[in-house]
């Protein structure tokens, strides 16, 4: 008998041990059974869905290709985002590509040139910039500031240059460590209709 092995009347107990299905309260074994069922049509429902996002993404390139050898073009942008639209404009197919960035040491520099100008202006400076201030450069609990946080704060036009420095500095921070491909299918009853995403997220549908 291997170690995987569970004998005929018995149940593995969290500890790795062998239990008499006897000694199990039927409530237990019923959740048991439960849990294994679940999980083995979502484990089943994964393994689909790895292959229809790999099935999409072959027929994608392999048009791609095609036009790439018609009109000696490659369609789409640099990064791969695309759109791919039925003829009667009614379904859509989206490739997206979206850049995981972090931030450098450089950021730190721009935390304190902003704050040098936060302290001159506190008297009758704006409380919205304050408050926009403290929390882009506000970490979370996996110690990480808000990226969208810290680009609003580029926007802002302010004729400081210590604060045009900062937001050169935030600039140069910005590292991407790379990138990941979504593909999200879209329909609508009629051209003049809202696209509807078809939800293949579990927690969406």
């Amino acid at each position: 008998m291997t170690s995987s092995t569970i004998p005929d009347g018995y149940l593995r107990d969290a500890k790795g041990r062998l239990v008499p299905e006897n000694l199990v309260r039927p409530s237990d074994k019923l959740q048991d059974q439960l849990v294994a069922k679940m999980l083995g049509h979502a484990d089943e429902l994964s393994a689909q869905i790895a292959r229809f996002k790999a099935h999409c993404f072959d027929d994608v390139g392999s048009f791609v290709d095609l036009l790439a050898e018609q009109y000696g073009v490659t369609r789409g942008g640099g990064k791969g985002n695309m759109s791919f639209n039925s003829y009667d404009g009614t379904l859509k197919v989206v490739i997206a590509v979206a850049d995981h960035l972090t931030f450098g040491p450089e950021l730190q520099v721009a935390k304190g040139l902003v704050d040098e100008c936060i302290a001159e202006w506190s008297q009758g400076s704006n409380d919205q910039i304050k408050m926009l201030v403290q929390h882009a450069f506000q970490v979370d609990k996996e110690g990480r500031v808000s990226r969208e946080a810290i680009f609003a704060l580029r926007r802002i036009e302010i004729e400081d240059e210590r604060w045009k420095h900062a937001m050169a500095a935030i600039g140069d921070s910005v590292r991407i460590e790379g990138s990941k491909t979504y593909i999200r299918f879209y329909r609508r009853a009629t051209p003049e209709d809202s696209w509807r995403p078809v939800t293949i997220d579990l927690a969406a549908a």
